[in-house]
């Protein structure tokens, strides 16, 4: 099972994050959970200073934006 986290305040580019990682996640067939981070200092913890930011097994894979769901799928894999 992959462990997605999804680190950021609530924004609306977190909320379109967790959406795509979700139809990504589902459209791969992938077993997954996501959680959401938004303390501050848990998301610093991570070494991110710019949100929305995806963490895919304890891995920091992306910061500061929106990928496209063909892009997302090379991030999930």
């Amino acid at each position: 099972m992959k462990k997605i986290q999804i680190l950021g305040t609530g924004c609306a580019k977190c909320q379109k994050l967790t959406a795509v990682v979700d139809e990504t996640a589902k459209a791969l067939g992938l077993t997954y959970e996501i959680e959401k981070v938004t303390e501050i200092d848990r998301i610093m913890g991570f070494g991110v200073m710019s949100t929305p930011a995806l963490v895919v097994d304890g891995v920091v894979k992306l910061a500061g934006k929106v990928p496209a769901i063909e892009d997302m799928k090379k991030l999930l894999d």
